[in-house]
């Protein structure tokens, strides 16, 4: 059975467009997978902490010496990593905040990178991903139109990431413009699930 890992990240819990996006998509490759188990992460539900002393001392703990709250806090990490371990499939909803992912997510990523657990560095100090054969899609939406200019951080850090992490199979679909009036939305929406037909 394929599963499917919706990560929305989007911090409006209803009509968000980048959820509308990734549910769009995940619907289409539920439709050509016969019994597709389909998982759905709420960032925005989760909450999860960003990173303080707390959670980066619990992260560098030996498992040995840690406390009953490190110990909370490594439960919770590893239930998010074999969550996307276990998934076939990702799909990631994530709208443009200030330039860049939103916080929700960043601290996602947090929560899921960890040394000799999500990566390791080999021998010659090269690092190798472990979340591995993984295809990844992510679902942008934009007021503006940033993509392939240098005001798009967006799609630089999240290949950047999930490369590290072992996901290099990822495919970008891009709504733009959802700022610029009705016929942009209906342009951007258009332009998207063409995208997503083609998957």
């Amino acid at each position: 059975m394929t599963t499917i890992l919706q990560i929305n990240a989007a911090a409006r819990s209803q009509g968000a467009n980048s959820t509308t996006l990734a549910n769009e998509t995940v619907a289409r490759l539920a439709a050509g997978q016969a019994g597709a188990k389909v998982i759905v992460r709420d960032l925005l539900a989760d909450g999860l902490p960003h990173l303080d002393e707390t959670v980066i001392g619990a992260f560098f703990t030996p498992e040995d010496k840690r406390s009953p709250e490190q110990n909370a806090i490594i439960a919770r990490s590893d239930a998010l990593i074999a969550e996307i371990q276990s998934a076939d499939t990702i799909v990631l909803g994530v709208p443009l905040y200030n330039f860049h992912v939103p916080s929700q997510l960043k601290a996602y990523f947090d929560w899921i990178t960890r040394a000799r657990v999500t990566f390791r560095y080999r021998e010659d100090g090269t690092p190798e991903g472990l979340i591995k054969g993984k295809k990844v899609y992510v679902a942008l939406a934009r007021g503006g139109f940033y993509k392939d200019t240098p005001n798009d951080s967006q799609t630089p850090f999240l290949k950047t990431i999930l490369g590290f992490l072992g996901m290099t199979d990822v495919t970008f679909i891009y709504a733009e413009g959802l700022a610029r009036g009705p016929e942009a939305v209906a342009t951007a929406f258009a332009q998207a699930r063409e995208a997503i037909a083609a998957i």
